[in-house]
C-alpha cells in the first residue's frame, strides 16, 4: 500500500531561503529543506492497482507552466498552533491546475478532498509552541517574500506514515506544457 499525494517542487534556492528561517521558535520541529513542497492533492493510502489509475488519470493533465512566489509567513491552529507555514502570492493557474487534478482523480473513483484548498510550504510543526511565541516569530519575520520562481511540473510523491512527514519519494513526474 503506497500513501500518495500530488505536489509542487521547491528550487533549491527557495528551498536556502526558507531554511534560514529556522530557529527561534520553541516547540518547532522544523522540516528538513529537501522535504519542502507544496502539495495539492494528498490522496492517502491505496492499492497498487488504483495507484497505476491514478497516474494514468495525471498523465492526462494538461496546464501550462507558470510561476509563483512566496508571500508571508502564518501559523495553523490559532490558541494551540500546530503548523508553520510560508504562503504564496495569488495564483490563478495553481488554482486551475488543483481544479483539474481534484476533477480527474474524483473521475477514476476517489473521494472528493473535503479541506479548503490553502496552498503552502510547512516548515514546522509545533507541540508545545506558545501563541505568543509564534506571534512574535511571525512578527519578526512574517513579511518573509520570494521573487517569482517557475512552475514545469507537478510530482507523484510517496510517504511513510510518519509524524512530520518526509521522507518523500518521487513516484512520478508530469511536465506542464512550455
Amino acid at each position: 500500500m503506497l500513501r500518495l499525494f500530488t505536489a509542487l517542487e521547491i528550487p533549491a534556492d527557495i528551498a536556502f531561503s526558507l531554511s534560514l528561517l529556522r530557529g527561534g521558535l520553541p516547540g518547532a520541529r522544523w522540516i528538513d529543506p529537501e522535504n519542502y513542497h507544496i502539495t495539492l492533492r494528498f490522496i492517502g493510502d491505496v492499492e497498487g492497482p488504483v495507484a497505476n489509475d491514478i497516474a494514468d488519470a495525471l498523465h492526462q493533465i494538461s496546464r501550462p507552466s507558470f510561476e509563483l512566489a512566496l508571500d508571508g509567513l502564518g501559523a495553523f491552529g490559532s490558541r494551540r498552533p500546530r503548523s508553520l507555514w510560508a504562503g504564496l502570492k495569488p495564483a490563478p493557474a495553481l488554482h486551475d491546475l488543483h481544479a483539474e487534478l481534484e476533477r480527474d482523480l474524483q473521475r477514476i473513483g476517489l473521494e472528493p478532498e473535503h479541506r479548503r484548498f490553502t496552498p503552502h510550504i510547512t516548515l514546522a510543526r509545533l507541540r508545545g509552541a506558545s501563541e505568543p511565541d509564534v506571534a512574535t516569530y511571525l512578527s519578526l519575520r512574517g513579511n518573509f517574500q520570494t521573487a517569482p520562481f517557475p512552475v514545469g511540473r507537478f510530482v507523484l510523491l510517496s510517504s511513510k506514515a510518519s509524524r512530520g512527514g518526509g521522507p518523500y519519494v518521487m513516484e512520478e513526474a508530469y511536465p506542464l506544457a512550455a
